[in-house]
């Protein structure tokens, strides 16, 4: 595995800085920083996408056929690295990173004519429909249903912890079509298209960071044609598990974690130990942060690992479980010493001084701001898109054969 940049690499590096130093601006850069998680001002998500839009960059893992870069798996993680570098916002995107790709592997032709170049141009944005209230690392004991009624699905059931439902106009969903069969083999991939239809209700979750980024999301008899389902009727498990890939191994883990893990040093920098000394000087908090960037440096390698198989035409398998459970792990401990090193400050997490546009003072320094957010944030990276205890025993199976 070979880590030196060619030329041409490093000359498509400055290409993407150029653009992100003419293009990011300064409130998009605030409106990122001001981020715990993956929403936040949703105009300021679209002016982003529009500027991406217009360069040709809006879908950077899409094939050109379909109106996507083109690019490599090292151009991919260059643009990757780079954005996280200058802070640009997190591409979150569920219609870019899962349901584009979906239908690109299972899609009908006409699904996506129809469907792929409005995702590109931000015209629609869509949300998950896949957890249950008890169905969510156990996504086959979903009950959410839709029963057959001539070319429509009546569909009645609630989904829940839906990212992004209040801002999406569609959603891609699950659904049990025969309830006698096995709990996968009985599972339909839908793609609802009028998500403010009679009979859809969407309530907010708060989160404990104090976010509106999750909801419950209630079906009462909301009809949907059969030319939605995506795949044949009762094959939607298979077309969920190439979608789990994409929501598992697509994130920029690497490039994300050094980014916070730079900030962390920076606060380490700033804040002081109980003798005086800064704590990047204390020993023990070094150790510690030592030992973290060699767990961020083992996410890095992981994920050239999974460049260079790819590059290659191989399928890097269990993988995508890998990188997913260790990002989530670094994540959490990176804030956890966060939240060790600015001490006090994490006590008055002031919600209205990290709202867009507020005029309310933060209470202790501007580093600490965001600390708390994140680390309550990051709660839950360790159960969306697959608890860690799935991941394992994915790995369990996949890679040591239990």
């Amino acid at each position: 595995m070979d880590l030196a940049m060619r030329p041409e690499d490093v000359a498509f590096r400055d290409e993407v800085r150029a653009f992100l130093n003419e293009n990011l601006t300064d409130d998009l850069k605030a409106h990122a920083r001001l981020t715990p998680g993956i929403l936040a001002d949703h105009d300021l998500r679209v002016e982003w996408l529009k500027r991406l839009y217009k360069r040709g960059w809006s879908a950077p893992s899409w094939p050109k056929e379909y109106g996507g870069t083109g690019w490599n798996v090292i151009q991919r993680f260059i643009y990757a690295s780079e954005c996280a570098a200058a802070g640009a916002p997190i591409g979150s995107n569920m219609g870019l990173s899962m349901v584009g790709p979906t239908l690109m592997g299972h899609g009908r032709p006409d699904q996506k004519a129809h469907y792929l170049p409005r995702i590109l141009s931000g015209e629609d944005w869509w949300c998950q429909g896949y957890s249950e209230p008890g169905s969510g690392s156990d996504l086959a004991s979903l009950q959410c249903k839709a029963v057959s009624d001539g070319d429509d699905y009546i569909i009645n059931g609630t989904k829940l912890w839906t990212t992004g439902a209040h801002i999406a106009n569609k959603m891609f969903c699950l659904v049990r079509t025969d309830p006698n069969a096995k709990k996968q083999e009985g599972i339909s991939f839908i793609l609802i298209d009028e998500f403010d239809a009679p009979g859809i209700k969407v309530e907010p979750i708060i989160t404990l960071a104090g976010d509106h980024e999750v909801n419950q999301v209630f079906f009462d008899d909301v009809r949907v044609p059969k030319a939605n389902r995506v795949g044949a009727e009762n094959n939607g498990w298979t077309v969920a598990k190439y979608l789990l890939e994409f929501e598992r191994g697509g994130a920029a883990h690497g490039a994300n974690l050094r980014n916070s893990l730079n900030k962390l040093k920076v606060i380490a920098g700033t804040e002081h130990s109980d003798d005086g000394t800064k704590l990047i000087d204390d020993p023990a908090f070094r150790r510690k942060i030592d030992e973290t960037d060699v767990e961020v440096t083992a996410v890095e390698f992981t994920e050239h690992r999974i460049m260079s198989q790819l590059s290659n035409g191989q399928n890097p398998g269990a993988a995508a479980s890998i990188i997913k459970l260790r990002g989530a792990d670094t994540s959490q401990r990176i804030t956890e010493l966060a939240m060790e090193a600015i001490g006090y400050y994490a006590e008055p997490h002031v919600l209205e001084a990290r709202n867009w546009g507020s005029n309310v003072p933060p209470v202790g320094p501007d580093h600490a701001l965001m600390v708390m957010p994140k680390y309550l944030n990051t709660r839950a990276s360790s159960i969306y898109g697959g608890s860690n205890e799935v991941q394992r025993g994915i790995m369990a199976k996949a890679v040591l054969g239990l």
